[in-house]
């Protein structure tokens, strides 16, 4: 999980929020983003990550215009599951 925390820099630009979604579409196109959304009660947003080596996904967030503009600061949250409702066993089978 990939935590997107508002860092108080200005807010973004609708350029940088149109390059920002257009950095997550290709994320969800490529396979490695599978879910995306705000974060409950708090200014910014999360990703859920799947498939991504910890320096490949460093080198893809640092490729965020949000990231890259210090409008948010990055958590990465990492998890290796060791249990999932059937509709995710994908997740048990191709872990980085």
């Amino acid at each position: 999980m990939v935590m997107l925390t508002m860092t108080g820099n200005p807010a973004p630009t609708p350029e940088w929020m149109a390059e920002h979604k257009a950095w997550l579409q290709q994320g969800f196109a490529e396979g490695c983003f599978l879910a995306s959304g705000n974060l409950a009660g708090q200014a910014g947003g999360g990703i859920l990550v799947h498939g991504l080596s910890e320096a490949a996904l460093q080198q893809r967030l640092a490729q965020d215009p949000l990231v890259a503009h210090g409008v948010v600061s990055v958590t990465v949250i990492g998890m290796t599951p060791a249990k999932v409702d059937p509709r995710l066993d994908f997740l048990l089978a191709a872990q980085p």
